[in-house]
């Protein structure tokens, strides 16, 4: 099993910045990649970012392309997203993602989920 618990969220004001950061434990050898993901309130959940287990290969939503950057330490179990230039329309709960497999922006594909932080950004 693999539990993930994400940190950082807030309430910031458009065109300002903020760091997420999800922290695994449990069977950490069986994740390969790992994403963020979105839903803002009667809305689909939306992919953000992917990476890959090495972190070589990254994917990003087009609307977050130039603005957001995915990294993760894994010395230290932890995924991290740099927000930055953020919008309004970025205002959702984060949720933290793990899987067996390569990087995928399907969210049916990640086996193992956070329980997500709150990005509020004010106009």
């Amino acid at each position: 099993q693999v539990r993930l618990v994400e940190s950082g969220g807030g309430l910031v004001q458009a065109g300002g910045s903020l760091r997420l950061s999800c922290a695994a434990s449990g069977s950490i050898s069986s994740i390969n990649a790992m994403g963020w993901f979105r839903q803002a309130p009667g809305k689909e959940r939306e992919f953000v970012a992917t990476i890959s287990r090495g972190g070589g290969i990254t994917y990003y939503t087009d609307s977050v392309k130039g603005r957001f950057t995915i990294s993760r330490d894994n010395a230290k179990n932890m995924l991290y997203l740099q927000m930055n230039s953020l919008e309004p329309e970025d205002t959702a709960l984060y949720r933290c993602a793990a899987r067996q497999g390569a990087t995928s922006s399907r969210f049916r594909e990640y086996g193992y989920w956070g329980q997500g932080t709150q990005v509020t950004v004010s106009s």
